[in-house]
């Protein structure tokens, strides 16, 4: 009898772990049918609303949406004061600081003192390019006004429109959900490179939809005529990619075309800022040569159920290490990251002996022409300043070069190292004949005391923006909120953290 009793509750439970089976079965069926359902998020145009794309793709927008958890402003002009002496009389010596989460990267673009304190749609220092990596919002503002129109104007017009930080819309089509390039200039910019655009790969895209935003580029005034007639001029993002994908192919495009970003203030010298050229350096180092891409390092897959799926919360790999490079590196999680912060350690050694250089050579040559050089005994020495400068920019700018492509940037430091010390040498000779035989450049060891030195009027700067954020930021957003172009609640618990004096 208790066999029969064993056996009848055994069955049972069988029984019910079959009906428990075949209902995750089912669940996960479905799962996987409404993953690869491919749902059209919007037929017509750019869906540039991110919380509309969760409706289809929940598990990609919660990652997303953790990359919130990176707020924290790391005021770079205070961590090294030579920033503010190199970029004096440019925006960055205003501001600039360590990069947050993409949920933050529109409020970093408004907050900012380099895009100024704007007072309507045509006031401002900075063009309406400064959107261009920060919003899917220009996805569709091209996609809606064209590229020439959307390029034309001042930051400040596009204010209520560009209202929704980094999200689908920049790298997926709003119809497919297919990877694609929203931005027309990459595309352009590998045509001239030489790509052949049919020959993309998948694989491939996984690296160029970030190379939309991480790459060099400069502003290119273009002329153009609009359907009514009217002569404008739009300032468009360019990239500088008619040769090969390296620091001295770029400068050689700049030098050729006598193009400068900014003369210095202190040492007059035509300078060059390089942006974040990161896919251009990913590609000279061993990741990209195993055909390692950006989103396998920084979006590696992940599965939750039965859903395998990139994880958006887009952050550096050694925050996830187990996920991303230990997949490949055979060494445990604590060598591994040993070693990494070992070499990191020499590359930031040889950054400050850069920056400390160059900083020294833009005071010095300006203590030169404060005693009356000319600027023919100058040329060479700006020369070597400018090439310098821009080769230390073009290897630390992308903020991961030392991880893509170590080699790459350890050697453009000892060259623009160099060009600053060959710089400075001749600037001896320039000061002992206008009898400044023991000149030294004057102390930029803080933020403060390097501000000073560069003009920098912070407390003004501070206070013009905090009146922009209290009076035409807020109408910017209400404008959006009221258009339907913003959904509010996508910015609740937001931080709003600054470098600068809020009062």
């Amino acid at each position: 009898m208790n066999k029969y009793k064993i056996l009848l509750v055994a069955s049972i439970a069988a029984i019910i772990a079959m009906g428990l089976l075949s209902v995750s079965i089912a669940g996960k069926n479905a799962e996987r049918d409404v993953i690869n359902t491919s749902p059209v998020v919007k037929a017509d145009g750019v869906e540039s609303r991110s919380e509309v794309w969760k409706q289809h793709f929940p598990h990609q927008y919660d990652s997303w949406k953790k990359t919130s958890e990176n707020d924290q402003i790391i005021d770079m002009l205070k961590k090294t004061p030579q920033l503010t002496i190199l970029w004096a009389g440019y925006g960055f010596a205003k501001d600039y600081n360590a990069p947050r989460g993409h949920f933050y990267a529109l409020q970093s673009n408004q907050n900012t003192l380099r895009t100024g304190a704007p007072v309507d749609d045509k006031t401002g220092p900075m063009p309406t390019a400064c959107w261009a990596c920060k919003s899917p919002d220009v996805a569709r503002l091209i996609d809606e006004k064209g590229e020439l129109e959307y390029f034309t104007g001042k930051w400040s017009r596009w204010g209520d429109e560009a209202v929704n930080s980094i999200g689908c819309a920049d790298c997926h089509d709003s119809k497919t959900a297919n990877l694609t390039i929203s931005r027309p200039y990459l595309t352009r910019a590998l045509e001239y490179n030489g790509v052949d655009l049919k020959t993309i790969t998948h694989q491939d895209m996984r690296s160029l939809v970030c190379a939309q935003c991480h790459s060099e580029y400069y502003f290119k005034k273009t002329e153009w005529t609009d359907d009514d007639g009217n002569k404008k001029v739009a300032t468009v993002v360019t990239f500088p990619w008619e040769g090969d994908l390296t620091a001295e192919e770029m400068e050689a495009y700049y030098n050729e075309r006598f193009f400068s970003d900014w003369t210095h203030k202190i040492s007059k010298t035509p300078m060059l800022k390089a942006q974040h050229p990161g896919y251009e350096i990913y590609k000279t180092g061993i990741h990209a040569r195993r055909n390692v891409a950006c989103a396998d390092c920084h979006m590696p897959y992940k599965q939750e159920g039965a859903i395998k799926f990139s994880d958006h919360h887009i952050r550096s790999p050694l925050e996830n290490i187990a996920n991303t490079c230990l997949t490949c590196h055979r060494e445990s999680e604590a060598e591994l990251k040993e070693v990494v912060n070992r070499k990191l350690e020499r590359k930031d050694q040889l950054n400050e002996i850069a920056m400390d250089n160059l900083a020294k050579a833009h005071l010095e040559a300006g203590k030169a022409f404060e005693l009356g050089a000319k600027d023919g005994e100058m040329s060479s020495i700006q020369d070597d300043i400018r090439s310098a400068q821009w080769l230390w920019d073009y290897s630390i700018a992308s903020h991961g070069s030392f991880y893509h492509a170590p080699e790459e940037t350890l050697r453009l430091l000892s060259v623009a190292n160099e060009k600053a010390q060959q710089a400075r040498l001749k600037l001896v000779k320039v000061l002992a004949k206008y009898g400044a035989i023991n000149y030294m450049a004057p102390d930029f060891s803080t933020k403060e005391k390097a501000q000073k030195l560069a003009g920098v009027p912070l407390q003004k700067l501070a206070a013009e923006k905090m009146k922009f954020k209290q009076t035409l930021l807020k109408t910017w957003t209400e404008t959006a909120i009221a258009n339907n172009k913003l959904d509010p609640s996508i910015r609740e618990g937001m931080s709003d953290n600054v470098s600068y004096p809020k009062n």
